[in-house]
């Protein structure tokens, strides 16, 4: 059965930011991911999971200047120090919370041959740098409806550069939700790439809400991914259509067989 992991940076905002671990422990959540923790120091988000018996599953390297628009600097050539410099800020907390996997973000670009050669340097020095601490970094193609101008939009792309550069620690960071808009045939392509996927996560389409429907059969899709093998988190990367608890009905089937399996 899947394993999931609460998005604590879109689920349960009703709270602040650290005490939605306890709330996505209650809601039967073992495990948690969150876009950034920089804004809380690494032993107070180290202290919530320890508290409320929680798995770190995944968050994201420093992107730059969020709030101005910013999503990434890896394919950024001119940003190079900075990107190397802002991934010594991520390692406190990924020591702290034992996170297996962290994701680095491209950023904007206009998809030139410079800002490949930028990226595809920067995910071998960022791999080998998290191979020394134990950690797999993750790569995730992001749909240009929502992030224009991102430079990774393709999952063919991004696999092609994770099989060239065969690191051990560069996988796959596979978001059913991207891939259903940038390609569609969502099950062929997760059997095709499982191999290298790394971390899944999902959310419906078109909304981004709770994975109970819309375009994509979920439970056949969660099925699949047990068919396969994957063993990793699912990460629960969607926006609440009201009150998170409210919203999870999809999840009460797998909550409960997990409680049984106990």
């Amino acid at each position: 059965m899947p394993r999931f992991a609460a998005n604590l940076t879109l689920m349960f905002t009703e709270l602040p930011f650290l005490d939605r671990f306890e709330a996505a422990a209650r809601a039967g959540f073992d495990a948690v991911e969150f876009l950034f923790p920089y804004d809380h120091p690494p032993e107070a988000v180290a202290e919530r999971l320890r508290r409320h018996g929680l798995a770190q599953a995944l968050f994201n390297l420093p992107p730059g200047d969020w709030a101005a628009g910013e999503r990434g600097l890896g394919a950024l050539p001119e940003r190079r120090d900075e990107m190397r410099a802002k991934f010594d800020e991520a390692v406190p907390y990924i020591r702290a919370t034992g996170t297996p996997s962290v994701h680095l973000m491209a950023g904007r670009t206009d998809r030139s041959a410079p800002h490949a050669r930028a990226f595809r340097d920067a995910v071998a020095w960022t791999a080998e740098q998290l191979h020394a601490l134990g950690v797999t970094l993750v790569l995730e193609p992001l749909n240009t409806r929502d992030n224009p101008g991102y430079h990774l939009v393709d999952f063919d792309e991004a696999a092609a550069l994770i099989r060239d550069l065969a690191l051990p620690n560069l996988k796959l960071q596979f978001d059913i939700y991207h891939c259903q808009i940038v390609h569609g045939d969502v099950t062929r392509r997760l059997e095709a790439a499982m191999p290298i996927v790394g971390h899944v996560q999902v959310a419906s389409v078109p909304s981004r809400h709770e994975p109970d429907g819309e375009e994509l059969n979920f439970p056949h899709l969660f099925a699949l991914l047990d068919r396969l093998g994957y063993g990793g988190y699912v990460g629960c990367e969607y926006r609440p259509r009201g009150a998170t608890a409210d919203g999870l009905a999809w999840f009460a089937p797998y909550r409960a067989r997990r409680g049984a399996d106990a």
